[in-house]
């Protein structure tokens, strides 16, 4: 009996409890809910904050490269101010007809942008192609190349006066470098190269030879560089046959506009000829045994003095007459077989003029020596330059007042501060070219080792491209004449392809260290 009561009392106040409970639970649904404070939210960067962010960042690791681009940056700038529009060359024949003297694919983008702007556009453009190779070089370097190196190997271009001189000039040369930095980038950017990148860049470096024909030699280096880097050789066979096939295309697309409009298939017309001043300048003509139609192409000394440019296009050449009295065909003829009577019969002297001039980009100076073409065309003058017969003032004025930029003027304070630069060691020293050279050679036998570890082989590889494109260039211009401004096709080329080598050496060194 006092068990249920007790049982009855506790399921009793449980069931008070119960009520109660329902009665606050009815009560709190029926009251709104009081807000909670909200927590302070972390507010987001907007992009332009983040931009900057990331730009900031990008500038402390990279603060080399980026102070070199400032500097570059200044001096393009001064050489605008400086020279107004533009400096005219020779090469300003390409505003009309190059006469099939050299390819005139520099007219392609030379009129674009004088159909829509004048001269002071173009040479801005060239301007911002030469930073911009300079970007594309450093960013190939920095997948394998230290920082520092990397910025070592922009330095040439972006600081060397004679570069900049090219780049204010209405000249080939910048689009050149730029086809030539495109091409071996294409085949490059990735570790491995497919069968599109080989036909891109072989079409890109095709087109180059349509700007500058020296550029057909660029074939040599892409096709030795595909088998090199391995994959089987079937496949690297293949892609070299299709980089040759696209390298061909955009020369057979020019030549054939060529002969439609001309009635000539080639690149150019120097292409036949352009040995004779080589060989004039070294050949002996008191021994040579040629035919009685050539004895009048051998110079006298005094002419061979003046060196191969004179000798291929002076006034007073020895060729001159020939060209004036006979057939073009007859006289690339006759001139052809005289280079090679020059060629066999004396094939030391040939050689020793040649590697004479092989070995000047590395002298501690940059001058001019007897019978070179001159130096003083590659630099910067306090007085607004002509050079006829092509660049004559009234050629100059002529062309500006149809394309427009103003009238030929020099801000002389900026012309004086350029050239005080550029004669005072404001270009690449010799010896830095010797290094990049050495280092070069280096890098690029241990491509050849299949025992490298992947990475370093890698860096190898890009370094042996990089030095076979800076010695086909180089080795081939030479072949013609030596010009300063030849060489600098090997800021593009040599100085990455030292940067390159060394980087090779180092993790080489410290492989063998690590294995030791």
């Amino acid at each position: 009996m006092a068990g249920r009561l007790v049982c009855d009392a506790v399921i009793g106040n449980s069931q008070v409890k119960t009520a109660e409970a329902g009665s606050r639970a009815g009560q709190d649904l029926r009251r709104p809910a009081l807000p909670r404070p909200a927590l302070p939210r972390p507010a987001l960067p907007r992009p332009a904050a983040r931009w900057r962010t990331a730009m900031a960042a990008a500038l402390r690791r990279h603060w080399l490269a980026a102070a070199l681009l400032a500097a570059g940056l200044a001096l393009r700038v001064l050489a605008q101010l400086a020279y107004r529009p533009a400096l005219f060359y020779i090469d300003t024949r390409y505003l009309y007809n190059a006469d099939g003297m050299d390819p005139v694919g520099y007219k392609g983008p030379l009129r674009a942008i004088l159909q829509l702007a004048n001269f002071d556009t173009v040479v801005a453009v060239q301007h911002l192609l030469g930073l911009a190779i300079a970007v594309v070089i450093y960013l190939l370097l920095r997948r394998g190349t230290p920082r520092w190196l990397a910025a070592l190997a922009i330095a040439p271009i972006l600081l060397d006066a004679y570069q900049l001189q090219t780049e204010q000039s209405i000249m080939p040369g910048t689009w050149f470098e730029a086809l030539i930095v495109a091409g071996l980038a294409i085949l490059l950017w990735q570790p491995k190269a497919s069968w599109r990148r080989a036909v891109a860049a072989g079409v890109v470096l095709g087109i180059s030879a349509t700007v500058a024909q020296v550029g057909e030699v660029l074939v040599l280096p892409a096709v030795i560089y595909l088998p090199v880097a391995g994959g089987g050789w079937r496949p690297a066979v293949g892609k070299a046959a299709a980089l040759c096939a696209a390298f061909a295309l955009p020369i057979l697309v020019y030549c054939t506009g060529s002969y439609v409009l001309t009635g000539d298939f080639f690149l150019s017309h120097s292409g036949v000829t352009s040995f004779y001043g080589r060989m004039a300048a070294a050949a002996d003509c008191a021994t040579i045994r040629l035919p009685s139609a050539e004895w009048g192409m051998c110079p006298t000394k005094t002419q061979q003095a003046r060196g191969p440019d004179w000798l291929e296009y002076g006034d007073g050449s020895p060729i001159r007459p020939y060209y004036s009295d006979l057939p073009r065909a007859e006289t690339d003829r006759l001139i052809s077989d005289f280079n090679r009577r020059v060629l066999t019969q004396q094939p030391l002297r040939v050689l020793g003029a040649y590697s004479r001039d092989v070995l000047k980009p590395f002298a501690m100076t940059r001058t001019t020596s007897p019978g070179d073409t001159p130096i003083s065309r590659w630099q910067f003058q306090t007085t607004f330059p002509y050079y006829p017969p092509y660049a004559t003032m009234q050629i100059v004025k002529t062309a500006i007042g149809r394309f427009g930029g103003g009238i030929p003027a020099v801000w002389r304070p900026g012309a004086v501060l350029l050239r005080s630069y550029q004669l005072g060691g404001g270009y690449t020293p010799g010896p830095l070219l010797v290094v990049f050279t050495l280092a070069s050679l280096a890098g690029s036998a241990v491509a050849l080792r299949k025992r490298a570890d992947p990475g370093t082989r890698q860096l190898a590889l890009a370094c042996l491209l990089f030095f076979t494109s800076a010695a086909a260039l180089v080795l081939a211009s030479d072949l013609f004449e030596f010009s300063w401004r030849y060489q600098l096709l090997a800021l593009v080329t040599l100085a990455p392809a030292g940067a390159l080598g060394i980087t090779t050496i180092i993790r080489s060194i410290r492989t063998r260290q690590r294995s030791g």
